[in-house]
């Protein structure tokens, strides 16, 4: 992945006290929070950029290995290590060969003996991890995207009902091996961003819609929003506040189980006229009139 420098995010030096870190960032953090910037996309990225920044550099391991190895710092021991291994396996071959009499060495030049030649180890290349936001509204269909990861484009089908926090491997897709061994793995998160007025769980849909007092009272018939369009939806006679109906079907798609749907729920919620005639009022009055004989 791209190498990203926090010390740059928070407006630091790489020799930034503890103090200075804190400091630092709760003034930013304050100043992209997002209940002081709704709606603001760029302030949101913003601000999860100084939270993970944050992460890494007030805690003094992960900022140790991160001044060490910088954009590998999540997996620079392990690097480390499996160079070490390969360095010492190559030594000991070096020792073995040398160990060896010169009757071993000649048989094995000219057929006729052992070789002490040996291959050297294979290891698997870095895996690689990476974030991918999609709008509510994106996830509820399949579509392809382009994503750049340590500058190779790779396309990528997205299948309909991804869900938040979800994490797909693309094999092959992560760094090169070690002595043609094979290559590490792609791992994506996606984060699914909801600014509709449903909510989202599992496969289902909530949503809360308003209805007034005459139609909950007489009955008759809504448009309702559905993620592909409104619908239209009867409403029975004497529907009571917080009663709910489900549409089949209308719910969000589900993972890999192409035209299926899971359902949506509704709320009503009747809303109480307000404002008022003195006609509106008299007339209220001989219901509650009637309703009391």
């Amino acid at each position: 992945m791209a190498f990203v420098d926090y010390y740059k995010i928070l407006g630091l030096s790489k020799n930034a006290t503890e103090k200075e870190i804190k400091t630092a960032y709760r003034k930013l953090a304050r100043k992209y929070h997002p209940d002081l910037n709704p709606d603001n996309k760029e302030a949101e990225s913003k601000f999860k950029e100084i939270n993970e920044a944050n992460e890494v550099l007030s805690d003094p391991e992960n900022r140790k290995k991160y001044d060490e190895y910088g954009k590998d710092w999540k997996h620079g021991e392990e690097n480390a290590k499996r160079q070490q291994q390969y360095q010492s396996q190559r030594q000991s071959s070096q020792q073995e060969f040398a160990g060896e009499d010169y009757s071993d060495f000649f048989e094995s030049m000219f057929g006729g003996g052992r070789t002490s030649q040996r291959q050297a180890p294979k290891f698997k290349g870095q895996d690689y991890h990476a974030e991918l936001h999609l709008n509510l509204k994106d996830a509820y269909a399949s579509h392809k995207q382009i994503l750049t990861v340590n500058g190779k484009k790779i396309r990528l089908t997205i299948p309909a009902g991804v869900e938040n926090g979800q994490v797909i491997k693309i094999r092959g897709k992560g760094g090169v091996g070690i002595n043609s061994g094979p290559n590490g793995d792609l791992f994506i998160k996606f984060i699914i961003d909801n600014h509709t007025q449903f909510k989202r769980v599992g496969d289902s849909l909530y949503q809360n819609v308003n209805l007034n007092l005459y139609t909950a009272i007489l009955g008759g018939e809504i448009k309702v929003d559905t993620l592909n369009g409104q619908v239209k939806l009867k409403i029975k006679p004497e529907t009571q506040n917080e009663s709910k109906v489900k549409l089949k079907g209308k719910g969000f798609p589900l993972y890999n189980k192409e035209g299926k749907f899971g359902d949506m729920i509704i709320t009503f919620h009747i809303q109480i006229p307000t404002k008022l005639s003195e006609k509106e009022k008299g007339l209220f009055r001989e219901l509650q009139n009637l309703t009391a004989k």
